[in-house]
């Protein structure tokens, strides 16, 4: 389906019963809603879901300029506006956990009903000394690089640098999603997680190497009502990975009879 949510061109999918309770789902960063289809028709034997593209992603328009976690939280709001929700679950992947980690913190015309967190990002890692270091360097070769002399002798050097720096995510994003990732990565949400008052469900691979079981671990500390299901052997993407098994506690979670 498609809609225009504050200017942008937005897809997003919708099923299940109206009138009922919103089950809202959240993509990971350079991923898009068709991933949630096996977990969207689950929930949609009891609730009705809602899985939207985010601006940049599958088949959603890019924003014109670049984007903060708060941005993204604002066309959240703007994209649920015509639904008029009294209670929402938020279920959320990766990026997609970390801007339902910023709509905790605002106040909202509707009530979070239960939260679900995959492999979620919002956890700020520490750096180590080795990328401190690798950073500085980094750093000044890029402007020695960018001095006009050697930019006119090596003119792909800077770009060069940059790419074999950059992680994937980063490299194959367009100039205007690059700089939103960076403002993205780089806000640290540990701060919201205490004052989460809604059941929360954590699910993890235990192999993630994107969003490391540690922090699912922190998370349900920190978290009031909290509960931690690790998915063993699995990635960043355990509901893929481990689809029955993730759906057997999803519905578990959220009271939905499995056909």
């Amino acid at each position: 389906m498609q809609t225009e949510v504050s200017g942008i061109k937005t897809e997003y999918i919708e099923k299940g019963p109206d009138g009922g309770d919103i089950v809202l789902m959240l993509h990971g960063w350079g991923a898009k809603a068709a991933l949630f289809e096996g977990l969207a028709d689950l929930c949609s034997e009891k609730y009705l879901v809602l899985a939207p593209d985010m601006p940049g992603f599958g088949g959603t328009e890019e924003p014109k300029e670049p984007w903060s976690v708060d941005d993204y939280a604002d066309f959240i709001l703007e994209f649920l506006k015509p639904y008029s929700p009294r209670s929402v679950i938020l279920l959320g992947h990766s990026f997609g956990g970390r801007v339902i980690l910023k709509l905790t913190e605002r106040s909202l015309p509707f009530e979070i009903g239960k939260i679900v967190l995959i492999d979620s990002a919002g956890i700020k890692p520490k750096r180590t000394l080795k990328q401190k270091i690798s950073l500085i360097g980094y750093k000044a070769g890029r402007r020695i690089m960018s001095l006009p002399p050697l930019k006119k002798l090596f003119p792909d050097a800077v770009e060069n640098m940059r790419k074999k720096r950059g992680s994937a995510d980063y490299n194959s994003a367009t100039p205007v999603m690059r700089q939103t990732l960076v403002k993205v990565v780089n806000e640290d949400l540990k701060h919201a997680l205490p004052g989460i008052k809604a059941p929360t469900l954590l699910i993890w691979g235990t192999a993630d190497a994107a969003t490391p079981i540690k922090d699912a671990e922190l998370m349900e500390k920190l978290i009031p009502d909290a509960g931690l299901v690790k998915v063993t052997g699995a990635g960043h993407y355990s509901f893929l990975e481990a689809p029955e098994y993730v759906a057997r506690v999803l519905a578990s979670f959220l009271n939905i009879r499995e056909g």
